[in-house]
């Protein structure tokens, strides 16, 4: 039970995050960069606090204020907490885990285009994001080799507009919401010009941890872009849907969003049936489908959170057995190489 200093401390924790400036930029200029504060706002046990500085060393820790907010203060295990806190374990080399489980740096020509899957190819846009996962299958990725932005698109817009094969250009990064307004208007702008390209993909976690992006000015920005656009949000557990996120991702709708989701499975946060099946009923209460759950790609620094395959598959029978098919996200694994992501079947045991 908290003592009356205690409750003191989180109430002033949980004010100053609370108190963040109202534009999207000044938010992530704003975004918890320490293990110390992160620990202080929310109250946690101190002796973890040595490991987070720790392994914040080798990959930045990052989390915005809005989505601090929504943990519970003290809980050092709370799901959303355990997706951004540094921990020991992603100092320890484990086989099989490597630096680009998904051979990203095979698929890249150096300008920031990957062309991995027939019909569609993605833009690395930049290496900016609102908040560093823990579980980020791009932490060890060269950004400065393979940012797009440096070189103004006109590579990737040559190459696009030379290959008719694509009909959909995926916007990754990092982030492609942290880009300036500006930046990204000019960038679609130049896509829509480029008659075979019938869909714009937007892959991106801001309108979930920095809902605070998807304003008026970047409303106008997208409701001007001619092809069939899909939004694919990035959300793990239900509580990262609170109401200002439903309010964002509404705003998307109402232009013209599809809006998918992809999940990881991550143990410690979501490798559980409950869990995994509250997402999907809460993302449907959005206006998401859920698309894909994700095995853990296998990048170094990572393996605290896998989930063995055969979990998953029986967590995927249960929520099946639960929910409508329209609710349940394809089970899938990408593997370098492979000609698309791999989806894993899972079936239901006939009775004795």
């Amino acid at each position: 039970m908290h003592n009356g200093a205690t409750h003191s401390r989180i109430h002033a924790g949980r004010a100053s995050l609370a108190q963040t400036g109202t534009g999207w930029q000044q938010q992530m200029r704003e975004a918890i960069t320490d293990a110390d504060t992160l620990f202080a706002l929310l109250d946690l046990p101190r002796a973890h606090l040595p490991a987070a500085r720790r392994a914040a060393r080798t990959f930045p820790l990052q989390v915005p204020r809005a989505l601090a907010a929504r943990m519970r203060p003290g809980d050092i295990d709370d799901p959303l907490l355990r997706q951004v806190l540094p921990l020991d374990a992603e100092c320890d080399a484990v086989p099989g885990f490597v630096a680009d489980a998904v051979g990203d740096t095979a698929s890249a020509a150096g300008d920031g285009l990957l062309h991995k899957y027939h019909g569609r190819a993605l833009i690395v846009t930049t290496g900016a994001c609102a908040i560093n996962c823990r579980y980020c299958f791009r932490r060890h990725f060269d950004y400065a080799a393979h940012n797009v932005a440096r070189r103004r698109w006109h590579s990737v817009i040559e190459r696009i507009a030379a290959d008719d094969s694509i009909a959909e250009v995926i916007l990754s990064g990092g982030d492609p919401l942290s880009l300036a307004d500006s930046k990204l208007g000019a960038l679609t702008e130049q896509l829509a010009d480029i008659q075979h390209v019938r869909r714009l993909r937007i892959h991106t976690r801001q309108p979930v941890v920095l809902p605070a992006r998807i304003d008026a000015a970047f409303l106008r920005l997208f409701a001007a872009i001619p092809q069939q656009c899909i939004v694919v949000i990035h959300a793990n557990h239900a509580n990262e849907l609170d109401a200002q996120v439903a309010r964002a991702l509404a705003r998307l709708r109402a232009n013209g969003a599809l809006l998918l989701n992809q999940s990881v499975l991550l143990r410690g946060v979501n490798d559980d049936a409950d869990a995994l099946a509250a997402l999907s009923e809460r993302l449907f209460d959005c206006g998401v489908l859920p698309y894909y759950l994700h095995l853990l790609d296998r990048v170094a620094g990572t393996a605290h959170f896998e989930v063995p395959a055969e979990r998953a598959e029986a967590l995927m029978q249960t929520i099946a057995a639960r929910l409508p098919g329209y609710l349940v996200p394809k089970l899938a694994r990408e593997t370098a190489g492979a000609p698309a992501k791999s989806v894993i079947g899972y079936r239901f045991p006939a009775d004795d």
